[in-house]
């Protein structure tokens, strides 16, 4: 078939001039074209208008005559409104078509409905016009029917599994959305901002000093900035969609991270719930202590209010994303009341009361003082920092509900960098004026004043008239060091702080508790967990996880019994920092694969810093806990190493996959500058075995030698129109290869089209493989009826042999009893399950319609049975099995079936038989050597055969031992053939000559003139002067049957020599019948010849 490129294949509607960015809509029938036709105006150029008709994006010139059809048609931003049956590619149709670039053309213009994916809620995904419908000729593969576009718009075209899922997105039309300040900042703040604020970073201030404190919160903030920075390059790098981190790991790095990595982010965040619940609590039992209204005991009453807490905060998270927003700008703005609270209360003068619990106001003394380290005993900076790290954590707040964003990729960066700023600046300000308002130990006792000159070893407070040196000697309850409440007794009115610490503790587990169960949620969705799978549900417009809500609520219980915050928060550190690092390491490795799909749009990042981030990471998560550390990072491999296992069907573009392929080319090309090396020569083959699962046996033998060491790669060709083989070719590669990776084969899966098969194969050895990694061997199967196929078939047969040998290529020849095609056989199989479906559908039917009462009665049941077809699936299965009758699927099927995977069980005790009667480099020795290696043949012993003079029958031995020796290669005996060139017995040669009788010309029986005659008509046919030129090596093929009949009938293998052809010399059916006559009755046969280059070496 030709395509037909002449010039009224496509006829232009528009003169040639006119502008190619011209847009015109055009009525499509013959007044309108004469119209166009006689139209010889200049085309109209206009200016886009940004004024009134700002909502226009671009402006559509007109042809005279055709605005009024643009009437139709209103712009409003990408799209366009239309009627039922316009298309954007509609040019067959009675209606208008829209003309780009001055042409009718079935070419659609960019639009970003191509590009979305399925299950897009923004909109519905288009398909564009395919590569065949503007390649082929127009009038036979474009035809689109009326009302496409409306087809379009309300999904009737999509296939049914992609139209549900974007009903189901849709159905969701109301759920809430936030934007960057509320959905993102707020939640940052709020849980950055949590319970150390308040009654611990006093506490640091007093351990670490003023200078290590402010060290300590940058050190923290660096990891976090570092990590903000890698977050919203990800984020930015495409569409996100709910899950936060899990969500930006896994799709980044993969699902074998991400899965390990999401579980340990989602149960972090369900302690830290336990952890800001314990701070809430632990501030509530100070009021308790105050005012002498204990419950049980300090723990206990730690336990009672934390759990009642945690409830409440489950029924405002289960009451929907809204309540919880709401809940959470309220306590925002009393957390920023209650700051505001502090530094007020720094600046107003200290009474008697407040002197005597260490707080002077702003003093330079007591800055000094305060400036540098006093750890206590137990205590170190990295302890120090274990207990404010937590404190930094939330910076994945809003990320985490990256599903409930109106727009993630602008949301996360602005917010979550903001949040960290604002944040910081805050711990700041607070740690310095605590710093230097407040001594480190106070009494408390207002009569504890110092006299004028009274010595109290330089301590600031003796200098303003307060004498705590008493502390030293024992334990004092106020100070930095002492008291948790610092800042209420610093603040303007100390019920604002409590109030901010219950804000704070509340806002930082409100949002752990819904952080952890989306995070879950997008894990369980993903079903890389397929236990989990239940958790993956959602309800309400929402699609609220409620039943992640009632895990995360069992999680925070059970460590709220801990009821000790600086037990939890080490743990805490180490998940998050986990998590953190890998964040990071999936910025540095999507940027380092140099992936063409890695754009984030956020560009202050560095591939370097983010590595430099997550190597901190790691490095401070030992310095904090080490045995923490070593236990995240067991778990964490753990679930690596399951996920990997499990192999979850899930390719989401991964920094891995691009990487794997960088990698890839970069070996590659690496392996071009070596020159081969004998030592490191292994059988690269290419298998002729059609589709693999067509010729299994052929593939496993080969396969058997070349796993793990060589390369494999299935080869198909496609002859016949090419039209229809590419596109057969095609529809069936990912298939094929699918089957290789299913069945767990280590191969490659190649086609070709071509007008014949010789042509398919010599274009497969010319062009396969890559660089070094090219084939060198050629594995075709035995070909069993040549002596029925027709001419061409054995010309190609013999003639992929005599190309492979042309291009220095190896070849074996495999051949078993029953031959390898088994396509029939699959065939009838497809044919069975086909049928099985069928009965099983039809019983089904029966089954519902049985049960069915009331209205339709007998009636409706024929009604529906007619519509499901009963009686056709009825006729189809009595055909099917007429046709299996007819294949003589019995017996015969059977053997073949069980042939087909011979190769596939292990080979028992017994002997591979190596004929290696000619020297061509090795090869023939080298294969059946690499199968002893493997697990199903490591119990078969090489025999070595080889030919000899019959008078130095054991120098030869000797000396093929001591070859082999060098070699390296075991085996269990050497044969010497003395007599391979006896003639073969009368039986043996009169059965070869039968075999090659249908096929001679006898020329010689004939006069001169009709045997030239004979010649030119039959070329192939085997002369009598070439049977006489080559008897000697007839003599030889089949008096080597004869041996092998004697020798090798026993041998689980026979690997022999193959003998070669000489080109123009030996005709094809006669190297046939030397191919047929040598293997006859035997065992599985490899028949081997090299391509004469060393692939055996005793140098070291």
């Amino acid at each position: 078939m030709s395509l037909n490129n002449s010039s009224n294949v496509f006829l232009d509607s528009v003169p040639s001039n006119t502008s190619r960015f011209q847009v015109n809509v055009i009525n499509e029938n013959h007044e309108s074209s004469a119209a166009v036709a006689d139209n010889t105006d200049p085309p109209h150029y206009e200016e886009t208008s940004f004024g009134d008709e700002a909502q226009n994006r671009f402006r559509i010139s007109f042809r005279p005559g055709n605005q009024e059809h643009y009437d139709n048609f209103l712009q409003h931003g990408e799209s366009a409104k239309t009627d039922a049956s316009f298309h954007a590619y509609d040019s067959h149709t009675n209606t208008y078509y829209l003309q780009t670039f001055g042409r009718n053309t079935v070419d659609a213009v960019p639009k970003i409905e191509y590009y979305r994916n399925t299950g897009s809620i923004s909109g519905p995904k288009v398909s564009r016009p395919s590569l065949l419908e503007i390649h082929e000729q127009l009038a036979k593969n474009v035809a689109v029917a009326p009302g496409s576009a409306d087809r379009v718009a309300n999904r009737d075209g999509m296939p049914r599994g992609e139209q549900a899922e974007n009903e189901g997105e849709e159905e969701k039309d109301g759920a809430v959305k936030f934007g960057w300040v509320k959905g993102v900042l707020v939640r940052c703040m709020l849980n950055i901002w949590g319970v150390m604020l308040f009654i611990r970073l006093s506490w640091i201030v007093g351990e670490a000093g003023i200078g290590l404190g402010v060290l300590i919160i940058l050190l923290s903030t660096m990891v976090t900035s570092i990590t903000g920075l890698s977050t919203s390059a990800i984020a930015t790098n495409g569409f996100v969609r709910g899950g936060g981190a899990y969500y930006l790991i896994s799709r980044s790095l993969g699902p074998e991270f991400g899965g390990s990595i999401g579980l340990i982010f989602a149960f972090a965040n369900a302690v830290a719930v336990a952890m800001y619940v314990v701070g809430f609590a632990e501030t509530v039992v100070d009021l308790l202590k105050e005012s002498d209204s204990m419950m049980v005991d300090p723990t206990n009453d730690i336990r009672i209010i934390g759990s009642i807490t945690v409830v409440i905060l489950l029924g405002i998270s289960v009451a929907g994303m809204e309540w919880e927003a709401k809940a959470q700008v309220i306590l925002l703005i009393i957390l920023l009341i209650a700051i505001a609270n502090f530094f007020i209360g720094t600046v107003i003068p200290s009474n008697s009361e407040k002197k005597s619990r260490g707080f002077f106001n702003y003093q330079a003394s007591i800055f000094a003082e305060n400036f540098g380290p006093s750890f206590t005993k137990g205590e170190g900076f990295f302890s120090v920092f274990a207990i404010f790290f937590p404190a930094a954590t939330g910076i994945l707040a809003g990320a985490n509900i990256s599903g409930d964003l109106e727009d993630p990729q602008d949301a996360i960066p602005r917010g979550t960098m903001l949040a960290i700023f604002i944040t910081t600046v805050a711990y700041l300000g607070v740690a310095i004026c605590v710093g230097a308002c407040v001594v480190r130990d106070a009494t408390g006792n207002m009569n504890d004043t110092s006299i004028s000159g009274m010595n109290c070893n330089g301590s600031a407070a003796c200098g303003l008239g307060y004498d705590f040196s008493r502390c030293r000697h024992e334990p004092c309850q106020y100070g930095l060091m002492n008291n948790f409440q610092v800042m209420s007794m610093v603040s303007g009115f100390g019920p604002l702080i409590t109030a901010g610490i219950f804000s704070a503790t509340l806002s930082s587990a409100l949002a752990s508790l819904v952080s952890a169960p989306k995070v879950f949620q997008a894990l369980c969705k993903d079903n890389i967990y397929k236990a989990l799978q239940f958790f993956a549900k959602g309800y309400g417009k929402n699609n609220e996880p409620l039943r992640g809500y009632m895990l995360t609520f069992v999680i925070a219980m059970a460590f709220i019994l801990i009821a000790e915050l600086n037990t939890i928060a080490p743990i805490i550190s180490n998940f998050f920092l986990a998590s953190y690092a890998l964040i990071n390491f999936s910025c540095f490795h999507a940027s380092y694969a140099k992936s063409p799909g890695w754009r984030p749009a956020y560009g202050i990042y560095n591939m370097w810093v983010s590595l430099f981030g997550a190597v901190l990471c790691c490095a401070v998560m030992f310095v904090i806990n080490w045995w923490a550390a070593v236990i995240t990072y067991v778990i964490e491999f753990f679930l690596y190493i399951y996920v990997t296992y499990k192999k979850p069907d899930v390719n989401w573009g991964s920094s891995t996959q691009a990487l794997s392929y960088v990698s890839a080319l970069d070996n590659a090309l690496e392996l071009t500058t070596v020159e081969d090396h004998v030592k490191n020569f292994r059988p690269q083959c290419i298998v002729l075995t059609g589709g693999p699962m067509t010729r299994p046996a052929l593939l496993d033998i080969t396969y058997a030698f070349t796993k793990n060491s060589g390369l494999c790669i299935c080869c198909e060709v496609f002859v016949g129109p090419r039209k229809l083989c590419v596109k057969e070719m095609n529809s069936g590669m990912a298939k094929k290869q699918a089957w290789l990776i299913k069945n767990k084969i280590k191969a490659f899966y190649a086609a070709v089209a071509a007008d014949c098969f010789r042509d398919g194969v010599r274009s497969l050895l010319q062009a396969s493989g890559l660089g070094r990694m090219k084939p060198n061997t050629l594995v075709i199967g035995y070909k069993r009826n040549w002596r029925k196929g027709p001419l061409t078939e054995i010309e190609n047969y013999v003639g992929i042999i005599h190309d492979a040998f042309d291009f220095e290529i190896g070849v074996v020849i495999v051949r078993i009893g029953q031959g390898f095609d088994i396509s029939q056989v699959l065939q009838v199989q497809d044919e069975l399950e086909k049928l099985e479906q069928e009965r099983l559908a039809l019983e089904a039917t029966l089954k519902d319609n049985e049960c069915e009462e009331g209205s339709g009665g007998i009636r409706g049941l024929f009604k529906k049975a007619g519509k499901l077809n009963i009686t056709k699936p009825t006729l189809k299965k009595e055909s099917s099995i007429n046709t299996i009758q007819s294949m003589h699927v019995g017996e015969f099927n059977q053997k073949l079936v069980e042939a087909s995977t011979q190769f596939k069980k292990k080979q028992g005790k017994g002997t591979i038989d190596v004929w290696w009667l000619f020297d061509d480099g090795g090869l023939t020795l080298l294969i059946p050597y690499i199968l002893t290696l493997r697990k199903k043949w490591k119990d078969c012993k090489l025999r070595i055969y080889v030919g000899g003079k019959v008078n130095r029958i054991e120098e030869e031995k000797i000396a093929m031992a001591s070859l082999l020796s060098k070699f390296r290669i075991k085996f269990a005996d050497i044969h010497i053939i003395g007599d391979t060139s006896v003639k073969p017995n009368k039986e043996s040669w009169k059965v070869f000559e039968e075999m090659i009788e249908p096929y001679r010309l006898h020329e010689s029986r004939k006069d001169l003139t009709t045997a030239e005659k004979l010649k030119r008509e039959t070329p192939w046919k085997i002369t009598d002067a070439e049977l006489e030129a080559v008897k000697e090596k007839s003599y030889r093929q089949v008096r080597l049957n004869e041996l092998l009949q004697e020798h090798s009938r026993a041998a689980n293998l026979i690997v022999l020599s193959l003998p070669v052809a000489r080109k123009g010399s030996i005709s094809d059916w006669l190297y046939m019948a030397w191919l047929e006559i040598l293997t006859k009755n035997l065992p599985p046969v490899l028949l081997v010849r090299g391509n004469h280059k060393n692939v055996l070496t005793f140098y070291s």
